[in-house]
């Protein structure tokens, strides 16, 4: 844009009528009363004009004053009382040339007038070349579009924000819910209110992304509305509705010259989570393996997130491989541990003759580490108690046993 306004203020560089001016009183005193004078110049496109001059003058060749135009488009200056031909030049605008000019400006002693150059007016357009009208339509055009599209994505922005937020608070939902109930709330009250909770937040989120998602139509630039849309979805456990989402997004992201990791790990650990709540195993083991290849940098979160949902599911086979599969990637994590040894003391058995059980490979030792970790964690009581009814003893310090 900046070259095609230089091209049609070169283009316009007119030359300066003859204008009869009014002299400017001469000072009869030692002290010349002033008057003042400020404008904004707006150039053809309809933007501030950045740059350029604008001269007082009596006549042709004969100007008085001269004061800059600023940045934002904007001078002032101050000038003997008398009646002017207030001229705009551009930087380069030859002083026998104008672009623009006002007739009969009259300066005032000790006023301050406003005198706008506004080059969007249809007479100024109309008197210029027709190649230069053109241009000029050409360029308005796409600033208008430009505009559209940067108020569009500013939108984008402020919803993402919205709906982050939504996200993060639905993740937090047990503990909002446990300080508004307080302590004496009994665990079915908890639920309910962890539920409305978080239904409230991913239904903004949804709402948000759904009218966001309409708005962007098929551009590949802005896969993330896809994957926010296809979270909130999950949240909502609206499985079938998020599944084709989910995988439009992978499918936009595939296409993009700039594939965005952190959207497709999205994109993909989503997947993983809503096969693994509706029982499709093999399919949420490869959808969070896709996440964390996808998504190298939080692959365990994608793993963390993997054994849970699975220990949530209760499904004890699938949260013991995906918290051994975590554990690789994170060994610090204590609850992972647990996860591991809840899924696996389901199979343990008990001894006739001592009415003890007896924990499968592996489980004591990852009740141990949990113990290690997380002495005094959520799960320490469960994990002691399991370990006491065992005959087992609680060790200072743990060595791994093979894995089951």
């Amino acid at each position: 844009m900046k070259r095609t306004i230089t091209l049609w203020l070169g283009v316009l560089a007119l030359a300066i009528a003859p204008l009869a001016a009014q002299q400017p009183a001469q000072p009869t005193g030692s002290a010349q009363p002033t008057g003042k004078i400020h404008g904004k110049i707006t150039n053809p496109v309809g933007t501030p004009q950045s740059s350029g001059t604008v001269s007082l003058s009596t006549g042709p060749a004969q100007d008085k004053y001269t004061f800059t135009v600023d940045a934002n488009g904007n001078y002032s200056g101050e000038a003997a009382p008398g009646t002017y031909v207030a001229i705009f030049r551009n930087a380069d605008t030859p002083k026998d040339k104008e672009v623009d000019h006002i007739a009969e400006v009259k300066i005032v002693a000790g006023q301050d007038i406003q005198e706008d150059f506004d080059m969007t007016r249809d007479a100024y357009i109309k008197s210029l070349p027709p190649d230069v009208q053109k241009q000029l339509e050409e360029v308005k055009k796409k600033n208008a579009d430009a505009l559209k599209t940067n108020v569009v994505i500013k939108q984008f922005n402020a919803d993402l924000g919205t709906v982050l937020q939504d996200i993060k608070d639905a993740d937090a939902a047990t503990a909002t819910a446990a300080k508004e109930l307080g302590a004496g709330a009994t665990r079915q009250a908890l639920a309910d209110k962890v539920a409305e909770i978080k239904t409230a937040k991913y239904t903004d989120a949804e709402t948000l992304m759904t009218k966001d998602t309409q708005l962007a139509g098929e551009r590949t630039d802005i896969s993330i509305l896809w994957a926010r849309l296809g979270q909130a979805k999950v949240g909502l456990k609206k499985f079938d509705e998020a599944e084709p989402i989910l995988k439009k997004t992978l499918e936009i992201e595939a296409a993009s010259k700039k594939p965005n990791p952190e959207v497709q790990g999205l994109a993909h650990s989503e997947l993983g989570e809503l096969y693994a709540r509706s029982g499709k195993v093999p399919e949420a083991n490869a959808a969070y393996d896709a996440a964390a290849t996808a998504n190298p940098k939080s692959a365990q979160l994608y793993y963390k997130n993997q054994a849970i949902i699975f220990f949530q599911m209760n499904n004890s086979t699938a949260q013991v491989a995906a918290s051994d599969k975590a554990i690789t990637v994170d060994p610090t994590n204590p609850l992972l541990y647990y996860i591991k040894a809840a899924g696996l003391v389901v199979n343990a058995t008990v001894d006739s003759k001592t009415n003890r059980i007896v924990l499968p490979p592996g489980c004591a030792e990852a009740y141990q580490k949990y113990l290690e970790l997380a002495p005094d964690g959520q799960f320490a009581a469960d994990a002691k108690g399991v370990l006491d009814s065992a005959g087992q003893k609680i060790q200072s310090s743990y060595k791994a046993g093979k894995k089951s």
